[in-house]
């Protein structure tokens, strides 16, 4: 039974740089943090959950089912993951991993886990669920000591592709849009660094520091780690509305004198509409399959959202599910997320598996919570690093949407624009 308690948040910066080293001492622990961008539908910027009381267990190819009866028998919250490679489950014969690539890090295919304590900021105000006593966890929390520290050294970073193989990759999937079998590919390279010797936290707070981002995520899972600068929600549930919001189309920040002109060259540029369009048309169409009928609907279409480094296209699309059912239905309905595949969604991702070197992993899959009610809050897993501590392998990946109008060398800097950021926290 979990006991529930709330203190003062005091300086919120410091208690999360507090938070995150805490958690960062469990075997298993999700930092979620909203960084203060504004969600009209959140009433929480920050959400830790650590240690573990106990994980859903399951084979890959009945994950959906084990988290959906996990949830049903406790009604509590369930932290966790799901890889871009749980596709396989969702279309069985359909789709399969390509083994001759790359995976260097090693994250298990998904993990969900009842933690023993969730804790979560919102109106300078710290809450502690806990199966102990909220008081002893909170004095726990302002003991710990947190390392200002940046990595010991900085990452001697490769590419996985070459740029004259990238360009031709990029030719051959031209050529399937040519031939009709695809309309948009997301098509991926990996950044890597082998022997190399990571302070996850200090990584953490030196991205969010660069990169302040609306899905920053800091995830633990024995030696592996994700740190995530993540802009991208995939899909939220509150009460009976689900909503996700696809982001395809990305400009790079301009001096404050000409932000404003290249917003606008972002809003009205013919291919990164035509980009986004298609991911929304993708995601209204993935959304339907759990909705109520009719009740679909494009909330926002080509909104321009700013970052540190990029602006970004947002589309905002919502439903309300159906009754008939489950919330997990809707995830698995919905997944992987469009706007990292690509239209049509099973061709695009057939063609992902044979043109990329890499396997995915958890990048380009998803990371979130559930609470008891049964609501959810998944990101989309980007802008993200890598690391496996006990290999001591760094990966990160950066990808672009190819269209037939794409020019290669465009997409090879969008991708590298994308990768500006987790550079800068790696040096």
């Amino acid at each position: 039974m979990r006991q529930s308690a709330t203190f003062p948040a005091g300086d919120t910066s410091l208690l999360k740089r507090k938070l995150v080293s805490w958690a960062g001492n469990f075997a298993c622990a999700v930092v979620l943090d909203h960084n203060q961008f504004s969600q009209p539908t959140e009433d929480t910027d920050y959400i830790v959950a650590a240690d573990t009381l106990d994980a859903v267990t399951f084979t890959p190819e009945n994950i959906f089912p084990s988290v959906t009866a996990f949830h049903d028998l406790h009604k509590d919250w369930l932290f966790g993951y799901l890889t871009y490679d749980v596709k396989n489950e969702i279309e069985p014969g359909v789709l399969f991993d390509n083994p001759g690539h790359i995976d260097g890090v090693q994250f298990p295919i998904a993990h969900f886990f009842r933690p023993k304590h969730v804790i979560r900021i919102a109106k300078d105000l710290l809450t502690i669920e806990s199966v102990e006593s909220p008081d002893s966890v909170y004095a726990s929390i302002l003991s710990t000591d947190f390392s200002t520290a940046v990595a010991a050294k900085s990452a001697n970073l490769k590419l996985r592709m070459q740029k004259e193989d990238y360009f031709s990759r990029i030719g051959k999937l031209q050529q399937h849009i040519v031939d009709g079998d695809v309309y948009e590919v997301n098509f991926c390279q990996e950044f890597y660094a082998e022997a190399y010797d990571a302070d996850p936290v200090s990584l953490f707070n030196k991205l969010t520091a660069i990169n302040p981002a609306p899905f920053a995520t800091f995830l633990k899972q024995e030696g592996k780690y994700l740190i995530a600068a993540s802009p991208e929600r995939f899909i939220r549930k509150l009460g009976n509305t689900i909503f996700s919001q696809p982001m395809k189309g990305t400009l790079a920040r301009a001096h404050a004198g000409s932000d404003l002109a290249t917003i606008n060259k972002l809003r009205n540029d013919p291919k990164e509409r035509s980009e986004n369009v298609m991911i929304v048309d993708l995601v209204r169409n993935d959304l339907a399959r759990s909705a109520i009928p009719g009740s679909v609907k494009v909330d926002e279409l080509f909104g321009i959202y700013s970052f540190a480094t990029v602006h970004q296209m947002v589309s905002s699309i919502s439903a309300e599910l159906s009754p008939h059912l489950h919330f997990m239905d809707a995830i698995r309905n919905a997944f992987p997320m469009g706007s990292m595949t690509g239209a049509p969604k099973i061709k695009a991702m057939q063609l992902i598996s044979e043109y990329e070197m890499t396997k995915r992993g958890l990048y380009s899959g998803t990371v979130g919570y559930i609470t008891p009610d049964g609501d959810f809050d998944f990101c989309v897993v980007i802008r993200s690093l890598l690391y496996n501590s006990d290999n001591r392998y760094l990966s990160f990946q950066t990808g672009s949407a190819i269209t037939h109008d794409s020019i290669p060398e465009k997409e090879y800097e969008e991708s590298m624009l994308k990768a500006k950021a987790l550079i800068a926290a790696l040096q």
